[in-house]
């Protein structure tokens, strides 16, 4: 993805045109479990920088990145049904969550690519920039949250993982005390109190 053709164009289809369906169900179980996953509960935050097309696989990686920055000339979308085939590595439950079914059902159903701006009005990418400013301002995001707590955003990023689930809120309840034990809360709450930036 290095320049400004794409962030991730997807797949390579001849990879994988022969395969039958218990190939196809390893190649997408274990795109999940080796990579996919392993981005979304990554215990710091991952942010995608989308620049050009964002298709398919490429998409659904940067879904499944905790944030989304794109450039003003990033195509997103989804055409697996193209090749007679659905999105394989959770782009049919990750954009749903991201932009509600009713979209999510629009863009998946069509293939269609969307410009970087209605990404961003629909809630699929947080927000775009000129392609100069894409890394400046993705690198300035992650600066500022590297200044928080480490054990914080940790925290949250399990937390925010469990929304959509029945156990959501007693995630959020167990982290929220956990953290009272923790250094980092001890010096967060220390420097507030003495006005003092803290130290993580």
């Amino acid at each position: 993805g290095s320049g400004e053709k794409s962030f991730v164009a997807g797949a390579d289809i001849k990879e994988f045109s022969d395969f039958g369906t218990a190939a196809a169900e390893d190649l997408a179980r274990n795109g999940q479990n080796i990579l996919f996953n392993k981005i979304e509960n990554l215990n710091k935050p991952v942010i995608a920088a989308v620049n050009g097309f964002a298709l398919g696989g490429g998409l659904e990686l940067a879904m499944a990145c905790h944030i989304r920055y794109a450039s003003e000339n990033a195509r997103l979308g989804l055409p697996e049904v193209t090749l007679g085939l659905i999105p394989g590595y959770g782009g049919t439950q990750r954009l749903p969550e991201l932009v509600g079914k009713g979209l999510a059902n629009e863009l998946i159903f069509s293939a269609k690519m969307i410009p970087a701006q209605r990404a961003k009005e629909i809630g699929l990418v947080n927000d775009v920039f000129s392609l100069e400013e894409l890394l400046p301002k993705t690198k300035e995001l992650a600066n500022t949250i590297a200044q928080n707590s480490p054990m914080g955003i940790s925290k949250a990023i399990a937390a925010v993982n469990q929304s959509d689930t029945a156990e959501g809120f007693e995630t959020e309840i167990k982290a929220f005390g956990e953290l009272f034990e923790m250094d980092d809360k001890k010096e967060g709450v220390a420097a507030f109190l003495e006005k003092r930036k803290p130290s993580f």
